[in-house]
């Protein structure tokens, strides 16, 4: 059950320096309102904290998916990025991926016809590179900020 304390979600056992996450989705057709979908890598401990989110922010019935990333860095953030899709995240599972290395970090995402990639490293945005993280996903309420920035809420 979804309510105001719980939710979905798993962790890796291992932690990884640096890799590739491929995750096949198929997102909620039907009201989604005040949910994120997300999985992200993370080493999370205090004033060094290190993640890297790939999250898709609920919808409306008939409104679009709103994916949503983010990078923190030695406890910095603020490198929040949200887009629009070129295909339906509801008609079939798709595959979206984060690939983070020494040099460079990126988030994938790919359409059944297509592949689109943002690349972090090109824009100056660190990453993390010194740390070894888990990998998680969730299902999480967050409707003070997931659709509409908060205005819609869970049903």
């Amino acid at each position: 059950m979804l309510d105001e304390a719980s939710g979905s979600g798993f962790q890796s056992k291992n932690e990884c320096l640096f890799g590739r996450i491929d995750m096949q989705l198929k997102l909620v057709c039907r009201n989604s309102a005040g949910t994120v979908t997300a999985y992200y890598i993370s080493f999370s401990y205090g004033a060094t904290h290190d993640e890297i989110d790939f999250e898709f922010l609920g919808n409306v019935s008939g409104q679009p998916y709103t994916p949503h990333t983010n990078v923190f860095s030695q406890g910095k953030c603020g490198r929040e990025q949200q887009f629009r899709l070129c295909f339906n995240p509801t008609a079939d599972f798709h595959t979206n991926s984060i690939l983070w290395n020494p040099k460079e970090s990126y988030f994938l995402l790919m359409a059944p016809q297509s592949e689109k990639f943002k690349n972090f490293t090109s824009i100056g945005v660190p990453f993390p590179k010194s740390q070894a993280m888990r990998i998680y996903s969730s299902l999480w309420k967050a409707d003070d900020c997931a659709t509409q920035g908060g205005r819609v809420k869970t049903d």
